[in-house]
């Protein structure tokens, strides 16, 4: 197949797709998410399915790293089904290297809906959202002093005791096992940091595990370790970090969802409470927020009402 043939079937995807990932805000407004398209990553294959998938995923915003995951499940796709179907965007797990893992190396369990899931800064915050029935919190504490992370974690332990709340500790794993919290919650890079023996050390303990993901290739790294949830996001813009990855927006999170059911899926970034049922709709869930609790002028007044927009 030529050169102006795989660029017909590139083209044919752009047009059934090109729509759906053109971030529309649930008004039918184009909303803030602005995806622009990347530099063609170089080929590592040259079938037509891969290349022309390659060349589409670019042209819709994917960043290499994902554009690449995603044309070879296109591949993938197009030699199971003998078939090449531009229609079809890839939502099956063994395109995408997602099965024959062993469920006896997998992370504790944890429930598939999580709820409202409040990020918050100290263990007084993390106490007070679980007293106004927020049912999974996470105590994200930034220090570099260990024992004052020691003593963060173990307070959060203790103040979500006589709750129905579920505790994750961001990133301080060895103190929330220490402090014997619910979970662990890591990032990308964090699986870098942390390393096999740690993890293993972390699931032989029965403690959750959930993994922060930004698109395509991180989902499919944090599936290789079986974690207990998934993050997707950042769905929206986001001033609380710098994200390395543009936002995400509904469609592509509605895509990920189709393709990590096998997964409890947490839906994170930049989300207000009148987004809730847009993102809801995607079939996340949990929707985690920071700011919409932190500062809002009475946080259990917030937490109520987004435990109503959970349910909308």
């Amino acid at each position: 197949m030529n050169t102006a043939e795989n660029q017909a079937l590139a083209q044919a995807i752009i047009h059934h797709h090109g729509a759906t990932f053109a971030a529309q805000a649930p008004d039918g407004q184009i909303d803030h998410v602005q995806l622009t398209a990347q530099p063609v990553p170089p080929a590592l294959r040259s079938e037509p399915a891969y290349l022309a998938a390659l060349q589409a995923c670019s042209a819709l915003g994917f960043i290499a790293v994902d554009a690449e995951t995603l044309a070879q499940a296109w591949q993938r796709q197009a030699e199971r089904s003998n078939q090449f179907d531009a229609t079809h965007w890839p939502d099956d797990p063994r395109d995408f290297g997602l099965a024959g893992t062993d469920p006896a190396q997998a992370f504790a369990r944890c429930p598939r809906e999580l709820g409202l899931y409040g990020v918050l800064p100290t263990a007084e915050w993390v106490g007070r959202m679980a007293r106004a029935g927020v049912p999974t919190v996470q105590l994200r504490f930034k220090s570099d002093d260990r024992a004052a992370v020691a003593r963060e974690v173990k307070a959060a332990v203790a103040a979500v005791e006589g709750t129905d709340a579920r505790l994750f500790i961001n990133d301080h794993w060895q103190a929330a096992l220490d402090a014997g919290a619910y979970g662990v919650h890591v990032g990308q890079e964090d699986l870098d940091l942390i390393g096999h023996r740690d993890l293993e050390t972390i699931r032989t303990s029965g403690t959750r595990l959930g993994v922060s993901t930004h698109g395509y290739a991180e989902m499919v790294r944090a599936h290789a370790v079986q974690p207990s949830y998934i993050a997707l996001g950042a769905v929206f813009p986001t001033t609380l970090k710098k994200m390395a990855t543009a936002p995400q927006g509904l469609a592509r999170l509605a895509a990920y969802v189709r393709l990590m059911q096998q997964y409890p899926l947490v839906a994170i970034g930049g989300i207000s409470a009148d987004l809730f049922p847009a993102v809801r709709a995607t079939g996340v869930g949990s929707v985690a927020v920071v700011r919409a609790l932190v500062n809002a002028p009475d946080p259990e007044a917030a937490a109520a009402h987004l435990l109503e927009r959970m349910k909308a």
